[in-house]
């Protein structure tokens, strides 16, 4: 079974004349690899109706219409239930728990976010390739989006702001700075990250929002978005990730890195309107703030 998404666009008089190709690519933000596909379709890209080439010329009053096709491939999974923050013909939002890989892969092929999203669109006889545009470690919580075509992806890759919770070890000073440190994969046989001025450049602000005797609460700003970027970074100046034990964490009161993507931003793909999402942090992390 696929999904299609049906798209329509009716053309105003300052695009007169030009191609098919340039108003999809120039004015809608298509990549040319969704081009391609769209021509291996006759009936996919059409204009007023009939058959149209993308080097045919358009005019004012033309109505183009574009069927993107969707198809998965990925196992669904009717026992997980996670949180959806917002959703729509093109995008949906999850708030991912900690302990949820994104992808599957060799260990977890039925208990990822990926397989959640599969059986969500089967409920709505609809089937889509899982794309999501921002990536969460395992044991990372929060906000995770999700682009339901190709279209969508496409526009909002590398577009879309992200502020991030972490619950650090120890009393932060000072309370707002600049971390810039190069990172580097430690060796080719594990995932380890660290400091290394051989590394690619590495840029994460923050602010301390709240401590007690053990711990603070950072809000974070990536400038860069690497593997392990900020579980790195706060190990490298003494502070490492409550729970996150690879990066020498405190695991007394957390098992996993206090860590939470609570806010997302993005122009929508389709009605270039603002999104802004945020949650809570979750409870594990935020008792090990509260005052005692």
């Amino acid at each position: 079974m696929k999904s299609i998404r049906v798209l329509k666009y009716t053309i105003t008089q300052e695009h007169n004349g030009k191609t098919v190709q340039d108003f999809l690519i120039g004015e809608q933000g298509y990549s040319r690899r969704i081009i391609t596909r769209l021509k291996q379709n006759r009936g996919d890209i059409l204009l007023n109706g009939e058959h149209i080439r993308m080097v045919d010329p358009i005019h004012e009053g033309d109505i183009i219409q574009v069927s993107l096709h969707e198809e998965t491939y990925i196992h669904s999974n009717s026992e997980l239930q996670v949180p959806i923050i917002y959703e729509d013909d093109d995008v949906i939002v999850y708030n991912k728990p900690a302990n949820m890989p994104v992808h599957p892969s060799r260990n977890h092929q039925y208990d990822t976010l990926a397989n959640a999203f599969c059986y969500h669109m089967e409920q709505k006889h609809m089937r889509a390739t899982f794309r999501p545009i921002n990536r969460l470690d395992r044991d990372t919580s929060g906000l995770v989006v999700v682009a339901k075509n190709a279209l969508s992806a496409s526009k909002l890759s590398g577009a879309v702001e992200k502020e991030y919770t972490a619950i650090v070890c120890g009393k932060v000073t000072p309370l707002e700075a600049t971390i810039d440190a190069p990172i580097i994969r430690l060796d080719d046989f594990h995932i380890k990250r660290g400091v290394d001025k051989n590394g690619q450049r590495c840029v994460t602000h923050y602010k301390v929002e709240l401590q007690n005797e053990k711990y603070s609460l950072v809000r974070i700003h990536l400038e860069t978005g690497r593997t392990h970027q900020i579980r790195v970074h706060f190990s490298h100046i003494g502070y490492p990730l409550a729970g996150d034990d690879m990066y020498g964490g405190d695991m007394t009161d957390i098992k996993r890195q206090a860590l939470c993507c609570n806010e997302v931003l993005f122009l929508h793909p389709q009605t270039n309107s603002t999104i802004k999402l945020c949650i809570n942090i979750h409870d594990d992390m935020n008792k090990l703030v509260q005052c005692e």
